[in-house]
């Protein structure tokens, strides 16, 4: 699984372009992007979210993969100006929403309000999405009608959206989940077309 492959699969899963995935691809830093970093604070706060969103359990968690400083240079190196300032906005606004619906901040929250939280968040986030591409297609079609070479770039989907693929990002690229999540088999592997798999077991990851 090579970082294209996972970006394909984050857009699949949350609905939604990896936002600066053309940066990861190519490994160069959003021209204009501000050079940004994480409070203490933030960073387990990020990590909390990332771990709601990918629990332990037999395997590693988020937390585990200390997602939050991926996130951190993601954000940093990928996104331009308006995606940072969405995102950043967004840190805070999870506190806010945690008080409207518990009265307590998303630290103080029990696993399951934790997750009933980010459940609702999502389908916030969708609607909010939908509306975001909704108002892009008249800008898209122009610029596709008149440059095809310029890549499109979208203005900010929901926070919470960008902070599910960057967990999934983080995460599927660590050494925490490609070495303990999956059958992990170090290129060059020899080739066993007998191998005997069984349903629950781990996926082979090379």
């Amino acid at each position: 699984m090579d970082r294209r492959e996972i970006l394909k699969w984050i857009a699949l899963y949350t609905g939604a372009a990896m936002i600066g995935g053309e940066f990861l691809l190519s490994g160069c830093k959003a021209p204009t992007g501000k050079d940004i970093t994480f409070s203490g604070k933030n960073l387990a706060l990020l990590n909390e979210i990332g771990e709601t969103i990918i629990p332990a359990t037999d395997t590693p968690g988020a937390k585990d993969a200390n997602v939050a400083k991926v996130m951190e240079v993601v954000v940093r190196d990928c996104y331009w100006p308006e995606h940072q300032k969405a995102f950043i906005e967004g840190i805070a606004q999870i506190d806010v929403e945690s008080n409207k619906k518990f009265a307590k901040t998303f630290m103080e929250l029990t696993a399951e309000q934790r997750t009933q939280l980010l459940n609702d968040l999502e389908q916030v986030a969708k609607k909010y999405n939908e509306e975001v591409d909704k108002k892009d297609e008249p800008r898209r079609k122009k610029l596709d009608e008149e440059d095809k070479s310029y890549d499109f770039i979208g203005s900010p989907k929901h926070y919470y959206t960008m902070m599910k693929q960057l967990t999934m990002l983080a995460y599927f690229s660590s050494e925490e989940c490609i070495t303990k999540a999956f059958n992990y088999m170090p290129v060059p592997g020899k080739y066993d077309g007998a191998y005997k798999w069984m349903p629950g077991d781990k996926l082979f990851y090379i």
